[in-house]
């Protein structure tokens, strides 16, 4: 049996490589994408006291950083049964969807653009974003700085640097926004939403314009019919920082929707011996392998999940692009991964929409912004949704709120079932008598680079046991001791 290898895979965060089997006939048999690297978070956060836990957990991954920050939290608000005071909740909220924003346009020019603006097949040393910066225009590309360097500056200023925020509190945040500081973020998101609309009519003039990518989009190779998951607000509006989370099936009717506490009654995690990433499942249905449908327990999140889940958008411009997308992809739900790219642009406008809503609001410069705890520790849950899908930290502690055990739910961990049957799918479909050119590969990257994957996220499983090998070499390069471990 040949093997094809994609080592590593690209345009993600984290490391992987993909490893392709083919039959006699030179047709994929099996394809599995695996995921070399282990970051053992949950255990060695392990005796830290709890309110470390937002400065600690950022450092899991420093493209979404705010997101565990954000959700550690909120973990912290319910460990200790402290509520924010409602300007608290707006500054959070406000940095939470400037990073969102910010985030989704960084995926779709960096790393999924390339696929649609230059094209799945063209030579590989073009599919990247000075490729997309030469097809779009030097304009554009200094647009795409502007708008980031724009809203980093926003999470600088509520979380005192862009990248791994120290501001979240138990009960609120550090520090109050200022008048002046209010007007540099009306002005950020300002320009944020006009980037955003641009960014859809950019989508709609590569994208929807050409009947190839479209066919692609539509067709097969890349579709799944799963579960869907994410938050909703109180009218089942998405929601990125607070809500319930709400499950659809296949068909589109709500199977589920619960409070993040009872998280644990509806979601497990299944481990394959050959990757450190886990696999969650809908425990309910249960894992049935890597099949989907509805008697298999895998569920998708991120933005089309989001958008399946939810009846709507909470914002006017983001409605109206939603409603285009179902009505130009014969409804919902939508099972197309290709579809996430689209999805994820109209969820950035959605995201720059309500940072403008949140940055009018006269209350967000209150210095009411903390509500100090008073209650004794014992455990907390507390769930975003990170730009890659649903986000769960859980902490337990002893009485002095020292940390006994940590449980982290990743976005990407969440959809790794539904990520390896779209990169099987995709080789099973593209790969024809052993005939596999460059081009079809990067088309089976497309597969996963659609969930906009981050696995330094999302390895938390040490699978079987693994022998540890030690050579010690002297000054002079010479192998001098062999230390090993038995598996």
């Amino acid at each position: 049996m040949r093997k094809v290898t994609i080592d590593p895979i690209t345009r993600l965060e984290g490391h992987g490589k993909i490893e392709i089997f083919l039959d006699d006939e030179g047709n994929c048999d099996r394809a599995y994408l695996q995921i070399p690297e282990l970051r053992g978070f949950e255990k060695f956060c392990e005796g830290r006291p709890a309110e470390e836990m937002p400065r600690i957990t950022p450092r899991i991954c420093g493209v979404c950083p705010t997101a565990h920050h954000m959700a550690s939290t909120k973990a912290l608000d319910d460990l200790f049964k402290v509520e924010p005071p409602p300007a608290a909740k707006k500054i959070r909220e406000l940095m939470y969807n400037a990073f969102c924003a910010e985030d989704h346009i960084l995926h779709f020019v960096f790393l999924g653009g390339p696929d649609f603006v230059v094209g799945p097949q063209a030579p590989a040393g073009e599919r990247n974003v000075l490729g997309v910066i030469g097809r779009v225009g030097l304009e554009v590309g200094g647009k795409v700085i502007e708008m980031r360097k724009r809203l980093r500056n926003v999470l600088s200023i509520i979380g005192g640097k862009p990248i791994h925020p120290v501001c979240g509190l138990p009960g609120g945040v550090s520090k109050q926004i200022t008048e002046e500081e209010r007007k540099i973020v009306i002005d950020a998101a300002d320009y944020a939403v006009e980037f955003c609309k641009f960014a859809l009519g950019l989508f709609d003039d590569v994208v929807l314009k050409n009947k190839e990518y479209v066919d692609l989009i539509t067709g097969d190779i890349y579709s799944h019919r799963t579960y869907y998951m994410g938050l909703v607000d109180g009218n089942n509006k998405v929601n990125f920082y607070d809500g319930q989370i709400r499950v659809v099936d296949p068909s589109g009717k709500e199977y589920v929707k619960f409070k993040a506490q009872d998280y644990l009654q509806h979601i497990r995690e299944h481990v394959e011996p050959w990757t450190y990433v886990k696999f969650s499942y809908l425990k309910n249905v249960g894992w049935k392998g890597f099949v989907d449908g509805e008697e298999s327990g895998v569920f998708r999140v991120a933005p089309l999940a989001r958008l399946n889940v939810a009846d709507g958008m909470a914002t006017p411009l983001a409605q109206q692009a939603y409603e285009r997308m179902y009505e130009t992809l014969g409804g919902k739900p939508v099972h197309s991964t290709l579809a996430f790219h689209w999805a994820r642009l109209i969820e950035a406008l959605f995201a720059a929409e309500r940072t403008l809503e949140l940055a009018h609001d006269p209350e967000i410069t209150s210095p009411d912004i903390v509500n100090l705890p008073t209650e004794i520790p014992k455990e907390g849950v507390g769930v975003v949704e990170a730009p890659r899908g649903t986000l769960i930290h859980h902490y337990q502690t002893d009485d002095r709120g020292i940390i006994t055990k940590v449980n982290l739910i990743v976005a990407t961990q969440n959809n790794s079932a539904a990520i390896n049957m779209s990169i099987e799918k995709a080789a099973k479909s593209l790969i024809k008598k052993g005939n596999v050119p460059d081009g079809i590969l990067n088309m089976i990257e497309m597969a996963f680079r659609a969930y906009d994957p981050c696995h330094a996220c999302a390895t938390h499983s040490l699978p079987g046991r693994m022998p540890l090998k030690v050579n010690v070499y002297d000054a002079k390069g010479e192998l001098v001791r062999k230390l090993e471990t038995k598996e």
